[in-house]
Formats: C-alpha cells, structure tokens, sequence
C-alpha cells in the first residue's frame, strides 16, 4: 500500500522518499549501497521499501556519482554542497521539492524494514516538524531514518548557512516526534566489513525464525 500518497489529516504535504547514498564509503572500503542484502543491493532494497510507502522516490547522490551503474537507473537528486556528508542530500532535496516531506534512510541500514517505516509514517500529525527513530545508543533522535517536513527542512537549511552542521540539532525539541523503534537491530549502522558481517548473521537469523515460527 502506498500509504505516502494518502491523505492524512491536517497535513499538507506530500510525503516523498529519499534513500541516502552519496557517502564515500571510506571505512567500508567499497560502496555500501552496491553491497547485497538477500541477493540484492542495499540501494535496491532501500528504494523499494520507500517507493512503496511515497508519493514520489528518489536517490540522493553526489555528482561524480550521476553515472554509477547501480544509481543511474533511478530518479536522482544531486547533492550541491560539498563537505556537509548526508546533509547535503537533506537540503538538495528540499531545495528540488520544497513543499514535500520526506522520509530520509540512508543506505547504511540494511536491517531496515517495512513494518518500521510504516510506524514512522503513522505517527505524523500536523504538530510536529519531524518524526524520528530514537537511537538505542543515546536515546536521541536518528536523523538519518527520520520524516522530515518542510519546516524542520527549513530549520535545517538555515543552520548549514551558518556552519551549523548537526542535523540531531535540528530535530531536538518538542516539535520532533521521537518514537521507539519496533526492533533496535532496524537502525544497526553498518560501515565496516564487520560490521556487515554481524549484519548477515542477524538478517539470515530473523528470516529462519520468521520461516519457522
């Protein structure tokens, strides 16, 4: 069900998707969004779990990226700021789609499922500017699995303006939604090789438990 094209009450704004790629990827040593998951790239999994809740989806990605035989063959947001790291897709994309919201997941997220960003789109209301993932390891927001409305956009335009460059600043307040993940393992970050690893081994247990309960 495509629950981003819905209309939900007292809210305007459409809700696009944004999956995060434009990282380099340095501590992996190869591009995480090419890495596969149950036989397919992070980059593949990611838009599909999106496209499936949005309006409209798309890939963030830096411009020596346009022509990666992975990314080009999905609608793609360019970042136009350089050193800000994921930010720079958060901004591109409201600067591309001003009155959209957002659902942000950045291609690190492997563990990531449907039912989790279901929870996150359900709990929009026209009081909060954001509506984000409570981190298990400092029980502050996660900016990176987060809806992002217009204005928290906004907020966080105006702080990169001025050097500000802490997304978790933006969504700090009582205008964020900060909600308890489904699962903890939903928002594993993975960035080294060993960390996939570990990834793996949580993905294939959660599916022989899911095939035998």
């Amino acid at each position: 069900m495509n629950t981003g094209c819905a209309s939900l009450p007292g809210l305007s704004a459409p809700l696009f998707g944004l999956v995060l790629t434009g990282g380099q990827s340095q501590r992996m040593g190869t591009d995480k969004a090419a890495l596969p998951y149950a036989g397919q790239p992070q980059l593949v999994r990611a838009f599909t779990l999106l496209s499936l809740r949005v309006a409209s989806c798309f890939v963030s990605l830096r411009e020596a990226q346009r022509n990666d035989p992975l990314r080009r063959h999905y609608p793609a947001i360019v970042d136009t700021l350089e050193g800000c790291g994921p930010i720079a897709g958060l901004v591109a994309a409201h600067t591309a789609y001003p009155h959209a919201a957002w659902l942000v997941l950045a291609c690190d997220m492997p563990l990531m499922d449907g039912a989790s960003l279901d929870v996150l789109i359900a709990q929009r209301a026209p009081r909060y500017h954001a509506v984000a993932f409570r981190s298990e390891h400092d029980s502050l927001p996660e900016p990176f699995c987060t809806i992002w409305e217009p204005a928290a956009l906004e907020l966080l335009g105006q702080q990169v303006a001025a050097g500000r460059l802490s997304p978790r600043r933006v969504l700090v307040g009582e205008a964020t939604r900060v909600v308890a993940a489904p699962s903890p393992v939903v928002l594993h970050n993975v960035n080294t090789g060993q960390e996939r690893e570990r990834a793996v081994e949580m993905m294939n247990t959660m599916r022989n438990v899911a095939r035998n309960g």
